[in-house]
């Protein structure tokens, strides 16, 4: 073989990335996979048999029948289960245990549809929830956001706006989300009103509402109704408020009167006892769900009670401890075996279910952070979750949101479209004319089916880097922390506001101006 000097292959591996580019475009391009919400092309993984499943339910009534749930702050809720059935046994004077006889929740919850449309603002991306469909929706909760630049540090409202743009943007999400991060820099008693604008403004898709206080709940409904019309509200569902159970068994007056305002107001709820084994749960992943479903049943049962038929959603948040030091951890094997579990549970009630999403302790957007993420990712969309919170930006234990895995996160989103899509097969898929056109020994590169293939058959990756090494080296080594840096930015550069209503517009200024003056400032 003849000597090529390095200057010849750096040409060669120059030209051969340009023929590739040409051929397949820009990265990142798979517009056959865009859709409003995924619609499952696989099966679900069941993990266990009848019997074992029949376990698990007998607990979650034994739970409720002889230990049962303790109610805070809210006697029309416990008189609305009193009514129901439910065996009253008063506490303090804000305080009551009640208890159910085995089959009673289960009766109540059989008016919950198993499916149902959440408006969006803009018809075409608006999502269904339940049944085959799948929706993806970026991380909850975080009071701290991170990234490669800034680090660690409280998050803003600028933060918040910036999240929902970089979802807007994405067409690996399908909704919007709610508490992206906490926006420290406005008081705790408003937040709420810019938290909902903001969605409303940045986002043309479906979102959720504020559950903090029954108050910023109604104001959150109110605003959809602004925004849509109040007769179009009273009849569709177009926000949904995300409920946590105060485990182990208690159910709280701020919690269980919001989820009367959303159910009054025939608008969706998602209802999740935040389990962590050993602590608040049963360490033993078959206790745990066992708890998990005798909450959430409860907690979702009583939209049924205000409002028959109005929209809930069954989920669980399993997860487990270290237990040298007690500190929670995420994204590990048994919460992701006990979501297949609650796959199945859900799929015997005839509910929709959300559960698990890219989870992580890890303090950085790397490996330890992607492994986790994909651990528990994996299970959401196996064991047939309908809504998936935390999709993108989850790290730290959910106390920070990370601009750079939101950017990784969302790329794996993507490829799980693809793999959620499932094989097609027929005449052309099987492909016998391609191996027929040239016969044994002769690529395929050319031959007609891999022409009418090549730019759909395979996911492509807007992140990943699949050059050969020495490109890579000669373009910097960079590795994909640093090019999500460069995209979430590239992303926010590019990003358009969807337009909205100049009247709309005006009134829910309004509406959030009037309501801020009414109350001077709560910073706690």
């Amino acid at each position: 073989m003849g000597h090529v000097t390095e200057t010849a292959r750096k040409a060669r591996r120059r030209s051969r990335g340009g023929d590739q580019a040409a051929r397949s475009g820009a990265p990142g391009q798979n517009p056959q996979l865009e859709v409003p919400f995924i619609t499952r092309g696989i099966p679900t993984y069941d993990l266990l048999g009848d019997d074992s499943l029949a376990q698990i339910e007998a607990t979650a009534d034994r739970i409720l029948a002889e230990i049962g749930i303790e109610f805070r702050d809210d006697p029309e809720t416990v008189r609305l289960f009193r009514t129901a059935g439910g065996h009253v046994n008063d506490l303090t004077a804000d305080s009551w245990n009640i208890k159910f006889e085995p089959g009673m929740i289960r009766d109540i919850l059989k008016t919950a549809p198993a499916r149902f449309t959440q408006h969006a603002r803009n018809p075409a991306r608006s999502v269904e929830i339940g049944g085959e469909a799948v929706v993806f929706a970026p991380s909850y909760g975080s009071p701290f956001v991170m990234d490669l630049d800034k680090g660690r540090r409280y998050g803003t409202i600028e933060d918040f706006r910036n999240f929902i743009k970089l979802g807007q943007s994405s067409p690996w999400l399908h909704h919007s989300g709610g508490t992206i991060c906490e926006p420290t820099d406005i008081a705790v008693n408003k937040r709420h009103l810019d938290m909902v604008y903001s969605h409303i403004r940045y986002s043309d898709r479906a979102f959720l509402g504020s559950i903090t206080a029954p108050e910023r709940a109604e104001d959150s409904i109110e605003m959809c109704r602004i925004l849509f019309g109040a007769d179009f509200v009273d009849q569709n569902c177009v926000i949904m408020g995300n409920f946590n159970t105060t485990s182990p068994l208690v159910l709280d007056g701020v919690t269980t009167q919001g989820i009367r305002a959303y159910a009054r107001a025939g608008q969706g709820s998602i209802h999740l006892p935040f389990l962590l084994g050993g602590a608040v749960s049963p360490l033993t992943m078959a206790g745990s769900v066992a708890q998990c479903l005798a909450e959430s049943m409860v907690s979702c049962a009583l939209t049924q009670l205000v409002r028959p038929g109005a929209p809930a959603v069954l989920a669980s948040f399993l997860s487990s401890m270290s237990l040298r030091s007690g500190s929670p951890t995420f994204g590990t094997p048994e919460p992701a075996l006990g979501s297949l579990v609650m796959g199945q549970l859900a799929r015997r009630l005839n509910m929709p279910l959300r559960c698990a999403g890219n989870f992580s302790t890890s303090k950085l957007p790397d490996a330890q952070a992607m492994q986790q993420s994909m651990m528990s990712m994996m299970s959401a969309v196996q064991c047939g979750a309908n809504y998936v919170l935390h999709s993108a930006g989850f790290l730290d234990g959910l106390l920070s949101m990370s601009y750079e895995k939101f950017i990784m996160d969302t790329d794996l989103c993507g490829a799980l479209h693809a793999y959620l899509k499932g094989i097609e097969v027929n005449e052309d898929t099987l492909a016998f004319d391609a191996l027929a056109e040239k016969g044994p020994g002769e690529h395929l590169f050319s031959t007609a089916h891999t022409m009418r293939h090549y730019k759909t058959a395979y996911w492509d990756s807007a992140m990943d880097d699949n050059q050969p090494w020495e490109t890579w080296d000669e373009q910097g080594g960079i590795d994909a922390a640093t090019r999500a840096n460069s995209r979430w930015k590239e992303q926010l550069n590019a990003y358009q506001t969807p337009p909205l209503d100049p009247g709309k517009d005006e009134a829910l200024q309004e509406f959030m101006a009037k309501k801020k003056a009414s109350m001077p400032d709560a910073w706690y």
